[in-house]
């Protein structure tokens, strides 16, 4: 008997059929021989966000670019929505306004990721951990966690339950975006949640959480266990939910030292990317760690796919440290965006240079400041996205000589 085939996507196909789990970009045929089906990888693929294909490394004609914060704080239209509802969390806590708020800079910039807007301590409420976000306080844990008996207290996050708006939200927003940019959610890392929840908020010393780590390291290591189990169940409810690719963000582990961070930072994230890669093998997973680069070699120890640097790490050096299969993002210094058109420019150049053309995300070294010019972030954007890599395998772009 002969056999024909013909393109078929494996996300398609029953599920029942045992077909294997592949990338929803690879377009398969199914080859009919003698009443069997097989399943073949070809060599065509269905377009996917430009970002998802630079991070699995496959060659790209310039980088993807987005930017941290890039919803809200800057924009005058965000800055309108906030006097209408002056509540973070209303704000964050609507799926009406969530997607409005999420695609405001998309519209505007078309970036090639589209993050949520939401906050990393929105889960917290679901595990019995009330808090609130203030107005020139920022937030405010109302019960902080300080004992063992504390931390028994702390259910287990069920996001279909706690936060069903954060789905909605990035279900409506792979609608809206149609492919053309990958939709991103995020997390807060273990420790850095945990600072929060045992500091009351924000902290300058973190002198409590320390007090804790260094005093009472059983209790801390329980609070950081139900946090990285939690925080595993939340990327993959946000991944079956739409994002296609995550970020977390440990802002704080760099209060740790080096010694401290592989003790009570790194085995969480590690537990994290280890629990959500077994159900979830291709969705991209960034760290971001501001002030990182003390801790380089160690964040790639956790396993994520993508380490952003942050603007006081020198690109090639960051490269040099991390190894060439890990993917970078970042890092033009927030501050650049307050420069002239010209000087913008220059700092993208020198960091798209340094970065190289494989596996390179442009964006900032850590989230747009309060005050800065519209116009500069679209200049950002038009620069970004004017580049094209040269035909060789160099780190120069072949409209930079000019």
């Amino acid at each position: 008997m002969g056999s024909f085939s013909c393109p078929l996507s494996v996300s398609s196909l029953p599920k029942k059929a045992g077909f294997p789990s592949c990338p929803s970009s690879r377009i398969h045929f199914v080859r009919c021989i003698a009443g069997e089906v097989v399943v073949e990888p070809s060599i065509i693929s269905v377009t996917e966000p430009l970002l998802l294909n630079a991070v699995r490394g496959e060659k790209v004609e310039r980088p993807p670019v987005w930017l941290m914060r890039q919803a809200g704080r800057y924009m005058k239209s965000y800055q309108k929505i906030c006097e209408r509802y002056p509540s973070f969390r209303e704000r964050s806590e609507n799926v009406d306004l969530v997607v409005e708020i999420s695609l405001q800079p998309w519209k505007v910039f078309k970036p090639d990721g589209v993050i949520l807007f939401s906050d990393i301590l929105t889960p917290l409420s679901g595990m019995k951990i009330p808090f609130d976000i203030l107005k020139g306080k920022g937030p405010v844990i109302h019960d902080p966690i300080r004992t063992a008996s504390d931390v028994d207290q702390v259910r287990e996050f069920v996001p279909e339950e706690s936060v069903p708006y954060v789905g909605k939200s990035l279900t409506i927003l792979r609608e809206e975006v149609k492919g053309e940019a990958a939709v991103l959610g995020f997390v807060g890392a273990p420790f850095t949640l945990a600072s929060y929840v045992v500091e009351g908020g924000s902290s300058k010393h973190f002198s409590k959480i320390k007090s804790m780590a260094f005093s009472q390291p059983n209790v801390l290591h329980a609070l950081l266990q139900k946090l990285a189990y939690s925080m595993s169940t939340y990327i993959k409810y946000q991944a079956d939910n739409g994002a296609q690719a995550v970020q977390i963000f440990d802002s704080w582990a760099t209060e740790l030292s080096p010694v401290d961070f592989e003790e009570f930072s790194l085995p969480y994230i590690k537990q994290i990317v280890d629990s959500v890669k077994k159900t979830h093998p291709h969705l991209p997973l960034i760290l971001y760690a501001s002030g990182s680069g003390g801790l380089l070699e160690r964040l790639r120890l956790t396993g994520v796919d993508v380490v952003s640097l942050d603007w006081t790490v020198d690109m090639a050096e960051g490269r040099r440290r991390l190894g060439l299969d890990v993917a970078v993002q970042g890092n033009v210094d927030p501050g650049a965006l307050f420069g002239s058109k010209e000087f913008i420019t220059k700092r993208i150049h020198d960091t798209v240079r340094k970065a190289g053309r494989d596996k390179h995300i442009l964006n900032l070294g850590h989230g747009i400041v309060v005050g800065t010019p519209e116009e500069n972030v679209a200049h950002f954007f038009e620069v970004a996205k004017n580049l094209r890599y040269d035909g060789n395998r160099s780190s120069l772009l072949d409209d930079l000589s000019t």
